[in-house]
């Protein structure tokens, strides 16, 4: 369990002067290497490390001091960096200089600061040997890196002057960097927001993940179809470090060998049936205004036992010469490996062991250094998991303790438990992890006897409290007693961990009262937390809006509220400001100018920047209902299409914009994108409806397009059936750039709603309580199509927007299928409410009203205050302020 002990008491704890400290883990400065002996920890004041670094010999010390320098004092140092990697590392003539090149002599200039920063960091966390923060998820949603270091570290101006003298714009450059396809959703976004603020705040942390090769893919819109190619990302990557010296052998298949040691304890020793390598590659992640640059870690896949074999190779055996290579690194090719098929189930399950072990891995070595007791593990790290996917981290970390180490049972156990927290991000029961027992069994033998053994004492505990009740014993097991018998890997989250949290309050209950109320009854509510999602500022407000930043800068004075957001509220006595509403609405104006560019320059439609821009861009799936809002654009063609002449002049003018991705294995929402464009091929083209209606699907959402869309919408949809969406972020995105929200009382709209007030923000359907009832109605009470949703159906079946067996999954699966999304429920109330979207968007002043207060109103939405409460009921980790 996390400390609940005061702060002077946890201080402590620390190595008394005098106390062994670990050497160097990570990147080290100019002129240092990693001692190869113990040192004497001295002290922790910036006195004591200076006294440290005094042992290095003079020479490097000077050399080092001259070397250190991390901020450019002029625009003229910025551009003799920037000419110098111009000439030297890319090797190119400034003649020869283009605006690729020009983005990578400018990240490369400002990457030489950063690594120094980092390297402090790294150094002041090592020798001060507190607890730290490990990070694990599969998804980091990083976006680009250039714009964030600059903003962070406060030398963007510098860096635009000096491009200007040398005949670049800055935007030119920045635009030239690739997204780091790390991610796909929320999920990823997320973990890329508490990377931020975890450096912001100053708490030492690490995150690990994998390098993707080829990311989740590049989407292109095909005729329509959404197609899948590899996205080259890492094509002209500056800013990650290849670790070729800290390499891990990660273990698959083989064999378990039970034996007595020399004690006559009973021992296991998991016998490898094929070996891969992860190979550490870093990335720096600076926080903003402060010293402290963490890092971010990513395992890449290789052969372990050589890449190339030449005897098959001279024998004429081309392929086979490269199949182990090949094989290996498919485990870090692709985020989310299509699982449709058993090959693509069994590498989503190696591709989570093998970032898992290599992890701990990394983990342990570090804390082994510190030469501590076992029993202080938990002390010195913290280890959240980012939803089930990290889950064998936990069996794993059991395994080396029990195996390797030698520790017994459970004092292992106790000491698993203390160091892991889990994030629960979703109540939708097929959601979450299983694996079949004969494949884990094939894959990972000694793991699954160990999930075996944690989930017989588990059982043996809960029968002892609960007697007799075989049910719920059936309904908590770690294994699911089905036909292939199957691992239940939320299950082993909550059991090996001290603390499991969802994401919003309406999340949180339903966590405790659906999926996991007998985990409650076992563990008490102690165990079950909540932590409200948020963002972070200063990419989602300061680097995707800058002109709105400046603004509130500018009313507010200064730049703080991007590092305590509740400053926001005083943005309210300004609400009946003219000067200031004009200012913000020119601003939203230039915004929505920009995103119609982007629009032209990807689709070839032209939009009207003066019509409503209504935004749905996220992940693409049926509880996400962009299906809902499609057949609400329909609804909304036919009515102007009905319309006389006069009646259209009452119209307001609207753009219906779509983005995401959908799963390549996922047909229905590959559907959904396919009526998207095909509506639009029609809606777009037709002269009787002109500017009054468009629909856009922009291909390839990504963080930098989203970075150009929140601040461009008017309004946005967070329309998830109520009860499934966890928390959501991007809502909490759009209501800081000014955008308000149409929603269902899902997630965290509902704790918007309660900041922001009701009359700023728009709902509709039913309650997360109702949803159940309707689903029984609907099954056992006969099922009734909204009359509006079937002119709809009617419509598509005509043929209206090209073959109707295209969409007969989407339309079956309402009308035939028990409608489980409850999207004709809700129709009705969804189309009244963007009637009234319509009228209060034509009072232009009240609708600037709202915008004004909903942005005043966002303080607790910031990922700082989430990272807090994290630090304090989770982590138990205090920051340490890297001074000079």
């Amino acid at each position: 369990m996390a400390s609940s002990e005061p702060t002077e008491r946890r201080r402590e704890r620390r190595p008394s002067v005098g106390a062994p400290i670990a050497d160097l883990q990570g990147p080290v400065g100019p002129g240092f290497s990693r001692p190869k002996h113990k040192r004497t920890f001295t002290g922790f004041g910036p006195s004591e490390i200076k006294g440290v670094e005094a042992s290095i010999p003079e020479p490097l010390r000077e050399a080092w001091r001259k070397h250190s320098a991390t901020e450019f004092t002029s625009k003229d140092e910025f551009e003799r960096d920037f000419v110098r990697h111009i000439e030297t590392t890319l090797a190119r003539s400034l003649y020869n200089c283009d605006e690729l090149a020009a983005y990578s002599g400018t990240a490369l200039a400002f990457r030489d600061r950063l690594i120094i920063e980092w390297n402090r960091t790294q150094q002041r966390q090592t020798f001060t040997d507190q607890k730290r923060v490990y990070y694990l998820s599969l998804e980091f949603l990083m976006g680009r890196a250039l714009d964030n270091a600059m903003l962070n570290v406060g030398m963007k101006d510098v860096a635009r002057d000096g491009l200007a003298d040398l005949g670049f714009r800055i935007e030119d450059a920045i635009t030239q960097e690739h997204d780091a396809a790390l991610g796909n959703g929320g999920l990823g976004r997320l973990a890329a927001c508490f990377l931020d603020s975890m450096a912001t705040l100053n708490y030492p942390a690490w995150g690990y993940g994998l390098r993707y090769r080829y990311g989740i893919f590049k989407q292109e819109i095909v005729n329509g179809y959404q197609m899948e190619v590899p996205d080259y990302w890492l094509d002209n990557n500056p800013w990650e470090f290849p670790r070729h010296d800290i390499t891990v052998d990660i273990q698959f298949y083989g064999h378990v060998t039970k034996y007595q040691d020399e004690n006559g304890k009973v021992c296991h020793s998991w016998e490898s049936g094929e070996t891969v390598q992860a190979v550490a590659y870093d990335v720096p992640i600076p926080g903003y205004r402060t010293k402290t640059t963490n890092n971010l870690r990513l395992w890449s896949s290789k052969a372990s036992s050589g890449e190339f074999d030449f005897q098959k190779f001279n024998a004429g055996d081309y392929e086979s010469a490269v199949a182990d290579q090949q094989t290996a690194e498919t485990i870090s090719a692709v985020l989310y490996p299509n699982d449709n098929l058993e090959r693509g189930k069994e590498l989503r399950l190696k591709q989570q062991y093998f970032w898992c072990a290599a992890s701990l891995y990394d983990i342990v070595r570090r804390f082994k250094k510190t030469n501590r007791a076992w029993s202080e593990f938990p002390d010195q790290v913290a280890i959240q998991l980012n939803d089930t996917h990290p889950t064998l981290a936990i069996v794993e970390l059991q395994r080396i303790l029990i195996d390797v180490e030698g520790l017994e049972w459970d004092e292992a156990w106790r000491i698993v438990i203390g160091t892991f927290g889990y994030t629960n991000h979703t109540v939708l029961p097929e959601a979450l992890e299983k694996w079949s027992v004969p494949l884990m069994q094939n894959l990972l033998p000694r793991h699954l006897q160990i999930i075996y053994d944690i989930n017989l004492f588990f059982l043996q505990s809960v029968e002892k409290r609960f007697p007799n009740d075989r049910d719920m014993l059936s309904r908590v097991s770690i294994i699911e007693e089905s036909h292939p018998k199957m691992v239940r890997m939320a299950h082993i989250a909550i059991i090996g961990s001290h603390k499991v949290n969802g994401v919003a309050e309406l999340h949180s209950d339903l966590i405790k009262t659906t999926i996991f109320k007998d985990f409650v009854q076992i563990y008490g509510p102690d165990r079950f937390t909540n932590v409200t999602n948020g963002i972070t500022p200063r990419r989602w407000l300061h680097q995707a809006n800058p002109a709105l930043s400046a603004l509130i800068a500018e009313k507010l004075g200064g730049y703080e509220f991007l590092t305590d957001l509740t400053l926001l509220d005083k943005l309210e006595t300004f609400v009946d400001d003219k000067n200031f509403r004009r200012e913000w609405s020119d601003i939203k104006a230039k915004n929505k100018l920009r995103l119609a560019r982007l629009i032209k320059d990807l689709t070839g439609y032209s939009v009207n920047p003066n019509s409503l821009f209504d935004v749905q861009v996220k992940r693409i799936h049926e509880y996400k209902r962009q299906q809902l809002n499609i057949f609400g654009v329909i609804h909304r063609y036919l009515s102007i299409k009905a319309m006389t002449p006069e009646q259209r002049k009452k119209v307001v003018p609207r753009v219906s914009i779509f983005g995401g991705k959908a799963a390549p294995g996922y047909w229905m929402a590959k559907s959904i994108i396919y009526l998207i464009n095909s509506v639009a091929a029609v809606v777009n083209k037709d002269d009787d409806i002109g500017d009054l209606l468009k629909v856009i699907f922009i291909e390839d959402y990504n963080v930098s397009k989203a970075e150009i869309i929140c601040p461009a919408s008017d309004i946005s949809e967070h329309i998830s059936t109520a009860g499934t969406e966890a928390s959501g972020t991007s809502n909490m995105k759009f209501v800081l750039n000014g955008g308000l929200i149409i929603g269902t009382c899902d997630g965290a709209n509902i704790e918007i709603t309660r900041e922001i007030g009701e009359q700023n923000i728009f709902l509709f359907g039913n309650l997360a309580e109702d949803v159940e009832d309707l689903r029984h109605r609907h099954f056992y009470g006969g099922f009734q199509l909204d009359p509006q949703l079937k002119r709809v159906f009617e419509t598509i079946k005509a043929g209206t927007f090209g073959d109707p067996s295209s969409f007969n999954s989407l339309i079956s699966s309402i009308e035939e299928h028990g409608d489980y999304y409850l999207v004709s429920d809700d129709f009705n109330s969804y189309i009244a409410t963007h009637e009234m979207v319509d009228k209060e968007f034509q009072n232009q002043e009240e609708w600037l009203a709202k915008s004004i207060t909903s942005v005043a109103r966002m303080g607790f939405f910031s990922m700082d205050r989430v990272t807090n409460e994290y630090a304090d009921s989770i982590w138990n980790v205090e920051p340490l302020d890297i001074a000079d």
